[in-house]
Formats: C-alpha cells, sequence, structure tokens
C-alpha cells in the first residue's frame, strides 16, 4: 500500500516529466493494498519504461504534520510487516527491474530481475526542473531536515 493519488510518469530517459498523474484506474494506485507484482506486466507505457515500477509517488500527506504513514507492505506468508514513515513528500518504488543475477548478496545469492523492491523517501527527481514540483533548494543558511523511518513488525 502506498498512500499516494498521484505519480510522477517518466520519459524515455525515466526522467520525471513533470506532470502530475492521477493513480486511479491504472497499475499504479496501490491506495489499498496490491501484490506488487499483480499488475507489474500490465500493457501500460509507464511500465514499459521502467521495466516495471521505478517510479516517484506523490505522499498524501498534509504539511507540518511531521511524519506520515507512507507505504505499508505485508509479507503474507511469514506475516512480515514493513511500515515507512517520513516527512519526505514522495517516494520512489523500484522492483529491482535492472537486478540481471549478476550481482551476488549474502550467501552468494544472485538476484535476478525484480527479485528485491525500493522503497526510497524523497524529493520529487528534476525536482529543480519542474516548477509543479517542491522545491529542492536549499539556501546557503537554511538547514535541512527530514525524517524518514522504516518499523517492522509481524502480524498474525
Amino acid at each position: 500500500m502506498i498512500q499516494a493519488d498521484k505519480f510522477t510518469p517518466v520519459d524515455a530517459s525515466l526522467i520525471p516529466t513533470g506532470e502530475l498523474r492521477d493513480v486511479a484506474g491504472t497499475p499504479f494506485d496501490f491506495r489499498k493494498s496490491t501484490a506488487i507484482g499483480a499488475r507489474i506486466d500490465q500493457e501500460d507505457e509507464q511500465l514499459k519504461l521502467g521495466g516495471g515500477y521505478d517510479h516517484n509517488f506523490v505522499l498524501r500527506r498534509a504539511a507540518d504534520v511531521g511524519e506520515s504513514l507512507a507505504a505499508r507492505v505485508v509479507e503474507p506468508t511469514t506475516g512480515r510487516v514493513l511500515e515507512v514513515w517520513t516527512t519526505e513528500p514522495g517516494v520512489q518504488f523500484y522492483t529491482g527491474n535492472f537486478l540481471d543475477g549478476k550481482t551476488a548478496g549474502k550467501g552468494g545469492m544472485a538476484y535476478p530481475r525484480r527479485a528485491a523492491f525500493c522503497l526510497e523517501t524523497q524529493h520529487y527527481p528534476d525536482s529543480p526542473n519542474q516548477l509543479k514540483f517542491p522545491s529542492a533548494v536549499l539556501n546557503p543558511g537554511e538547514r535541512y531536515h527530514t525524517i524518514t523511518t522504516y518499523r517492522f513488525s509481524v502480524e498474525k
């Protein structure tokens, strides 16, 4: 589940176009819990460009409320839960589309395509060049402060 009504579509170079597109009725609608792979291979231009999900989601959150829930993932077999809480305006959701089995992880285990996913809190990519995006400019003397918390639990 991702708390977002919109996402930032990308061009062929995977750079956001500047549009804020509604997720409703698209494979990008994770407002309700949905299996990551349920729609990843649907006929959709954005999924084709990224080889799956590699997009920034515009988080639904009130300003100045501190951290709010950005995403929640449940592994149904074990009941493991990951919650992502943040003060950031966006979260990049990436599904390991460019993994190719050549990278080895713990115990030498190879990571094939889509063997993992990432939820990276952030300002929107290409913010300095997109007027509709929240500013990522930090002027001399200004302070930048952000909080992201990854909470792990188990649900029975």
